[in-house]
């Protein structure tokens, strides 16, 4: 690994978002391509910090941070890799359900999974089953994601799966569900593919199923 990459994998480690522009125009200056940096320096630092999340070593504080300088150089290599049309590893779409606006735990998933290579359709808090079918219409996503943080929106869950089923789409994709309520037997109850206990794990999840 060059020099510069190790140093913007160190940064994301770091939760250095002030100083990541100015790294990442460098590298690009130094006629490094967006998806070598991306897959070189952003990937490794946020796979660190997952490996790190999980055993308890970092919290979320330091995640979000991690993730906001991840943030700042994708900001910059977005548009560089769509034009250069990079493969990416699938779209996710992800959303917390209707009646629930905690957004965090969502917010993270989707920066590890944009961090593991995948593009992400963040829908946001508050989504009702048929913005979730039509998203799924609309941008054909490998994987669907949804989070719930309060017991009483849980079961909203699983009348999005019925929605999906009902229109169809059900078995183009596969669905993780989250959030503080939400267990593995809950996720295999309502029919769900798998269950994410945090950002990290979704992310390993998610490259499970796009493998």
């Amino acid at each position: 690994m060059s020099d510069i990459l190790s140093t913007i994998s160190t940064m994301v480690i770091e939760g250095n978002f002030v100083d990541m522009v100015d790294k990442t125009n460098a590298a690009l200056e130094e006629s490094l391509g967006a998806e070598d940096i991306l897959n070189n320096g952003l990937m490794p630092g946020m796979d660190h910090v997952g490996v790190e999340f999980k055993a308890g070593n970092m919290f979320v504080p330091e995640v979000l941070r991690s993730a906001k300088a991840m943030q700042a150089a994708m900001d910059i290599l977005r548009p560089i890799l769509a034009e250069t049309g990079v493969e990416t590893a699938g779209k996710i779409v992800l959303g917390t359900v209707k009646g629930d606006f905690h957004d965090i735990g969502k917010n993270l998933v989707g920066m590890m999974c944009e961090g593991a290579g995948f593009e992400i359709i963040d829908l946001g808090k508050d989504i009702a089953p048929e913005a979730f079918v039509n998203a799924i219409k609309e941008h054909k996503p490998k994987i669907l994601g949804m989070s719930a943080m309060l017991t009483t929106t849980m079961r909203t869950m699983e009348r999005i799966i019925k929605a999906l089923e009902e229109a169809g789409v059900r078995d183009t994709l596969k669905i993780m569900i989250g959030g503080a309520p939400v267990t593995l037997d809950f996720a295999n109850k309502i029919g769900a593919d798998g269950y994410a206990a945090n950002a990290a794990s979704a992310a390993d999840m998610a490259k499970q199923f796009a493998g």
